[in-house]
């Protein structure tokens, strides 16, 4: 059977982790949607989430208040206090939705039979409230939504399929006088090297972040920014790009890629040390070990340069084998692995980039500036995370707005004669390029240089010169790019080496534009925090 080059849904949603698959487990049977990822259906951020979901499910301890001011504090003055207590008190109601789609959160027994939640308790947190499944939170999750997905017959599932392109109105030159509206995307079919062009009432991008922008991250492969690039070149707004959180603890070992060691280690008492055994948050912060992320990580990276020394340690000796065994079985399955009893020596850690704050500019039901063009999870700004994005806040944030999302677009749906343009025709992708023999090179080239500009001179700590440098380095990137784009046969490579420069560019351009250091952007030419001039989202 020939590939299909067209399809049509009523929803058309660009990835698979826990805000797209949510939101696709909410439409009803008569909505036809149509779910794209790049990968396996299963491969996401989410995927890769060993901390959890913080909601307040124990009133007798925690409160939202509680919850919304810690929120408020890791985000450094940028949250919109609304967006916040929205996303707060939807909590209990998202926790019961994950548990009707079969999400298994760890628990305990109290007084015989009865189960509570095993809450952990992590970075910025004031009480324990974080929900998990031992430190695979995000695989099980992922692993409940993707069998809901399976059970939904108006479900259809595309995997090894790349989206290049937004397809808008204004791009086709149709209703230039009107505002302009997403009429569906074109895709790369990975395994038959053909594109395809989905055309849909509805656009959802839901594509996660882009730590592989940075040379070291807690990211898998897939996180190039997909959906914040296409959604720019589409002309939508995009926000506070500048503020990407380093997670302070990626295991430091040759044989080990991009392995986090979850902060829920730390709120079982973990101490961060140098090598000499110093415990060296101590004085840094009242929370010590448990500061919010920006100022771990900053401090880490203090350390490093100035004793030469490659990584820091955790120290979690103080817990039993038996402890870390049971709570935190991936981990210490892995480190073990590799030669490290953790429950016996310190664990090898250094910084690396783990979560964008900044993204597609959305309110708060997800809507971005473009007609009927919404963004969810990751890929979104908004207003939640502020400058630094409070731990476990991002699986809830997602949940949250795939919700808000489902219900600004049902009436539309219900009513889809008004909803589309459904008259406009979509051309097909046009691909005139060849194959060269010289692609791979210059595409693993470009690909490196971009990660080791942005490390060394857009990573933990900041200057104007290094923001500079890393202009001028990616501004040639972009035009070598621009270049040859349309002469090479398109491919998944150079799709994600042009999505991944325009990141970079956005993430420079942001950071140029705050004079002032702020949450998870640092930087030495303007040390202090700026209300005055700077109490407001970085929006291109």
């Amino acid at each position: 059977m020939e590939p299909l080059s067209r399809m049509r849904f009523n929803v058309l949603i660009i990835g698979t982790g826990i805000a797209g698959l949510s939101l696709a487990a909410r439409y009803p049977e008569n909505i036809s949607i149509g779910v794209f990822t790049k990968k396996e259906e299963a491969e996401s951020t989410t995927n890769y989430a060993q901390g959890g979901l913080a909601a307040v499910t124990n009133l007798g301890k925690d409160s939202y208040e509680k919850h919304i001011n810690d929120t408020l504090t890791a985000g450094d003055g940028l949250c919109d206090e609304e967006i916040v207590r929205m996303v707060v008190q939807e909590g209990p109601d998202i926790v019961h939705d994950l548990l009707n789609w079969g999400v298994k959160f760890s628990r305990y027994k109290k007084n015989g039979d009865y189960e509570e939640f095993d809450l952990g308790k992590e970075g910025g947190h004031s009480e324990r409230r974080v929900l998990h499944a031992g430190d695979i939170t995000g695989r099980e999750i992922e692993r409940a939504l993707v069998d809901e997905s399976r059970k939904k017959s108006n479900i259809k599932l595309f995997e090894n399929h790349i989206a290049i392109d937004l397809i808008t109105t204004h791009k086709l030159k149709a209703g230039r006088d009107k505002k302009n509206k997403v009429l569906g995307a074109y895709f790369l079919n990975k395994k038959t090297n053909s594109v395809v062009t989905v055309s849909a009432d509805v656009v959802v991008l839901a594509t996660g972040g882009a730590g592989k922008v940075f040379l070291y991250t807690s990211n898998p492969d897939i996180s190039t920014g997909d959906g914040i690039a296409m959604a720019h070149r589409a002309r939508a707004a995009v926000a506070n790009m500048e503020f990407y959180q380093f997670h302070p603890t990626i295991l430091h070992h040759p044989r080990a890629k991009s392995f986090l060691i979850s902060e829920a280690l730390r709120g079982e008492g973990g101490i961060l040390r140098l090598k000499d055994g110093t415990p060296f948050m101590k004085g840094v912060h009242l929370l010590k070990d448990l500061a919010p992320r920006d100022i771990v990580a900053r401090t880490i990276d203090f350390e490093l340069k100035k004793t030469g020394e490659e990584c820091v340690y955790l120290d979690m000796t103080h817990k039993s084998r038996e402890f870390l065994e049971k709570r935190f079985p991936d981990i210490f399955k892995t480190t073990l692995s590799l030669g490290i009893d953790m429950s016996k020596e310190w664990i090898p850690v250094v910084p690396g980039a783990h979560y964008l704050c900044g993204g597609v500019l959305a309110d708060k039901w997800g809507a971005s500036s473009i007609g009927n063009l919404y963004a969810i999870g990751e890929t979104a700004c908004t207003g939640l995370h502020g400058a630094n994005r409070l731990a476990s806040n991002s699986l809830l944030e997602g949940c949250v707005f795939a919700k808000k999302a489902y219900e600004a677009t049902m009436p539309a749906l219900l009513n889809r004669g008004n909803s589309i343009d459904n008259n406009i025709p979509i051309p097909e992708w046009r691909d005139s390029g060849f194959s060269n023999s010289d692609e791979l090179i210059v595409v693993s080239h470009n690909w490196d240089e971009i990660r080791r500009t942005m490390w060394h001179y857009v990573g933990i700590v900041r200057s104007n010169k290094r923001l500079e440098r890393a202009k001028r380095r990616i501004d040639n990137i972009l035009s070598e790019i621009k270049e040859y784009y349309w002469n090479f046969k398109i491919s998944s490579d150079l799709i994600e080496l042009r999505n991944i420069a325009e990141i970079a560019s956005l993430i420079i351009t942001s950071a140029s534009l705050r004079k002032e250091s702020r949450g998870t952007h640092y930087n030495i030419d303007y040390p202090n925090k700026d209300d005055r001039n700077f109490k407001h989202p970085t929006v291109l």
